[in-house]
């Protein structure tokens, strides 16, 4: 039921000590604690989105969000610590008024130099909803862009007029975000090389200090899965990655994690927590927490999600429980993912001088991924100890 604190029971949730560092040297450091926060609904769905994120619920917008708010309570009085990141993702957070989701935001400790960032889809993005999450204390947006061709945004299943993506820079440079991230996908079918360049070109028009560029992944049960003749080509998703990372490098905005990109300062700090293995609550609907060596996630659909809160039932869906031998594989995994690397001797040296010879760099007591490393990072990751 709500209240309860243990992991085995409730939100899964427990105040009483955070994990410590899962023994890797030359990892150490403190991650800080994050929160997230989900918001399912959208104006239309996308082909590809696997997300717990529904385009015909905006009925249960009211009750979701009470849940929410309520949920919200319990998980921080549960916080061992003021968030040093908050995170509102989706589905489409901007979908909800600037108000409401500002008074939830308002009502959570953080750290004095937290990161708080919510995703904003351009077509939603004014003054009016900046504003309000400015007063919030959010200092980050984040734009779903995906790409800055008609044709490619309709085979993706988008619907934002790409002027509106201007707009939204703009509407978000007056409100006085310093920091905030342009959200692309490349491999779509139907953009040509020559396309997904324009796309990077038209972007690094507005000057971003950040920008995520992801592979379009094939999820099951999307309507992109049972559409094979839009499936994406693995050679033509490796060009376009090696064009980015040539185009956004040159135009100062320099890889920290294989999918990111930024000007000095302006990384995501909430998603170096994920990538430091670092503890967060989520709070929502199909939300995940991680805490304590453990693992779970929330209810996956809103209606579901409501009803429990409202009953006291408890909202996990499952679980899982990380030994240190985990734990310590997992930080290295995702660690090696970013432009920190891992230590040396987290990779056998006789692959590292055979078979990754190409797909690593020694740089002093780290390895890190080269370019072609990282279109491979899951057969470097195979390989660490």
């Amino acid at each position: 039921m709500i209240g309860a604190v243990e992991p085995e029971a409730g939100h899964g949730r427990s105040a009483s000590g955070e994990p410590g560092d899962p023994g890797v040297p030359g990892l150490e450091g403190d991650p800080g604690f994050g929160l997230y926060i989900h918001i399912p609904f959208c104006r239309h769905r996308c082909d590809y989105c696997a997300f717990a994120a529904w385009d015909d619920r905006d009925h249960l917008t009211e009750r979701y969000m009470a849940a929410l708010s309520r949920d919200l309570a319990y998980a921080v009085a549960q916080m061992p610590r003021p968030a040093s990141s908050i995170f509102v993702g989706g589905g489409t957070p901007s979908r909800v008024g600037g108000e409401v989701l500002g008074a939830l935001l308002a009502s959570v400790p953080v750290a004095a130099d937290a990161e708080v960032t919510v995703e904003v889809n351009p077509e939603d993005a004014t003054d009016e909803l900046f504003d309000h999450y400015r007063a919030a204390g959010v200092n980050r947006i984040s734009l779903g862009v995906q790409s800055m061709a008609p044709d490619v945004l309709a085979s993706l299943g988008r619907v934002h007029r790409l002027d509106a993506v201007t707009e939204a820079v703009e509407a978000v440079r007056r409100a006085g975000f310093a920091s905030f991230n342009l959200d692309l996908i490349y491999g779509a079918a139907g953009e040509s090389l020559d396309s997904w360049t324009s796309t990077l070109a038209a972007i690094l028009t507005l000057n971003p200090p950040h920008v995520s560029a992801y592979a379009l992944t094939v999820e099951p049960g999307t309507p992109l899965a049972t559409d094979t003749a839009r499936h994406p080509d693995d050679d033509d998703q490796a060009a376009k990655y090696a064009v980015t990372d040539e185009m956004l490098g040159a135009a100062g905005l320099q890889w920290y994690e294989i999918s990111n990109w930024s000007r000095p300062g302006h990384e995501c700090r909430h998603n170096q927590l994920y990538w430091a293995g670092g503890s967060y609550f989520g709070v929502g609907c199909g939300a995940h927490s991680h805490h304590r060596a453990s693992r779970w996630w929330n209810i996956r659909t809103p209606e579901r999600y409501a009803a429990a809160v409202e009953a006291g039932d408890d909202l996990v869906a499952g679980r899982e429980s990380l030994d240190p031998p985990q734990r310590r594989l997992e930080r290295l995994q995702l660690a090696v993912r970013t432009r920190a690397g891992v230590p040396l001797g987290t990779l056998p040296q006789a692959d590292v001088d055979g078979v990754l010879a190409d797909l690593v760099a020694v740089d002093s007591d780290r390895m890190v991924l080269t370019l072609r490393g990282r279109l491979l990072a899951n057969e470097v990751a195979l390989r660490l100890v």
